[in-house]
């Protein structure tokens, strides 16, 4: 069941719905035939599973142009039968696996660097040190810098991850690597980072639900919530800080450097991205 679709005000009352009610609820009104069909937005975002049920379904694929560049040229042009074609290969299978909203935030996409940009927007990019490449899950897409920089405008490279292997390292499925469709193993020195698709079921983990409910807060906040921060913050071992509920030069100092431990923005903002730092529920 996703859990993002709102039940309508009816379903909230003191007696139980009917079954009917929920089914309409949650997937519209039935088909013709009388079936039930998932909503249209439960299929845009799709699961891992039928990311890398997709991927899959191409190793072996090799050459150019392709399936994969025939499909994209002929959305985009025909300059894209013979170009490099990694990201193509990631927008086929979210496409054909029914994920486009979740791993296309930002609709196609050809270029690594856009396409890791779109993830950034969004909240939902990890840099790649290996604390953070460890907590990988299968689905996510990872974005490679061969000069090992980890900047996002030096990206060369994507795919998705199948699987989380330890150590900073894990087993993916690429387009275009050697021209081809192949599983790979990636350590964290070449991987730049990766962005974490918002599939179907992923809001049900109550963490990421408390996550993106939680206000954002920067220098000059007041309230519980900065404490909540401040509380974190001394269990990150700042002992300096004082647990007073204002968001002052010591709390912004700490917050800074809890960010570029973890990798991401540093600007002082605990926005969805740093409470998930903060609170390691990546």
């Amino acid at each position: 069941m996703d859990s993002n679709i709102v039940l309508p005000d009816v379903l909230a009352g003191p007696t139980e719905p009917d079954e009917e009610q929920v089914l309409r609820a949650l997937y519209g009104p039935p088909s013709p035939d009388g079936a039930y069909r998932a909503s249209a937005r439960a299929a845009a975002v799709g699961t891992s599973g039928a990311m890398l049920e997709q991927a899959r379904r191409s190793l072996g694929i090799a050459g150019r142009p392709n399936v994969i560049t025939r499909e994209y040229a002929n959305r985009h042009g025909a300059d894209y039968l013979r170009t490099s074609w990694c990201d193509m290969s990631i927008t086929y299978w979210a496409r054909h696996g029914g994920c486009t909203a979740a791993v296309l935030p930002g609709g196609d996409r050809a270029y690594t660097v856009w396409h890791a940009q779109d993830f950034q927007k969004i909240g939902r990019w990890h840099a790649g040190t290996t604390a953070n490449v460890n907590d990988c899950k299968p689905g996510d897409i990872v974005f490679f810098d061969w000069n090992g920089t980890d900047s996002v405008g030096a990206i060369d490279h994507v795919g998705v991850v199948e699987k989380v292997l330890g150590g900073g390292r894990v087993q993916t499925i690429e387009g275009n690597t050697s021209d081809s469709c192949a599983r790979r193993v990636r350590s964290a020195g070449v991987i730049a980072g990766y962005g974490r698709p918002a599939y179907a079921g992923a809001a049900s983990d109550w963490q990421e639900v408390m996550v993106q409910k939680l206000p954002e807060l920067k220098k000059g906040s007041t309230g519980e919530h900065v404490q909540s921060v401040q509380g974190l913050l001394l269990a990150r071992s700042h002992p300096k800080i004082k647990v007073d509920g204002k968001f002052g030069d010591s709390t912004d100092k700490a917050v800074r450097a809890v960010q570029k431990w973890g990798g991401v923005d540093v600007d002082g903002v605990v926005g969805p991205v740093t409470w998930s730092v903060l609170l390691r529920v990546h």
